[in-house]
């Protein structure tokens, strides 16, 4: 069964870094795109950024944009976000999905898009 596993959460300070993997299994030659979205307590799920599966390509949030950074690892069928410069509001659960179409993602993410979804993790950033 295709799945997405996402790891690498925990408590980090202000200005501090922290890098979360998603790992899927069960997807073969899988050159979808993968984003990345966060969800806080009371608020709106957000898609904080997106990498495209062959030239990855990349997209951030305005939020987040020159602060995270986006990666792939095909060969291990693995995405990592790297998250710098952390911030209180950064705090949400961060999860990771593939988007139902190839090709790249130049624009604000819709999650209506994305079809396989991990059960996401917890980032706190404290003051």
């Amino acid at each position: 069964q295709a799945q997405l596993a996402e790891s690498g959460g925990g408590l980090v300070q202000t200005g501090g870094s922290l890098t979360l993997s998603c790992a899927a299994s069960g997807f073969t030659l899988d050159y979808y795109p993968r984003a990345w979205f966060r969800q806080a307590p009371g608020k709106e799920r957000e898609g904080v950024g997106c990498i495209s599966g062959r030239a990855g390509t990349t997209y951030y949030s305005d939020s987040v944009k020159g602060r995270f950074t986006i990666s792939r690892d095909n060969a291990k069928n693995t995405v990592y976000l790297h998250m710098n410069n952390l911030k209180p509001e950064d705090t949400a659960v961060y999860s990771c999905a593939r988007r139902k179409y190839v090709g790249e993602v130049l624009r604000p993410l819709r999650d209506d898009e994305y079809n396989y979804w991990g059960q996401g993790t917890q980032v706190t950033v404290s003051s």
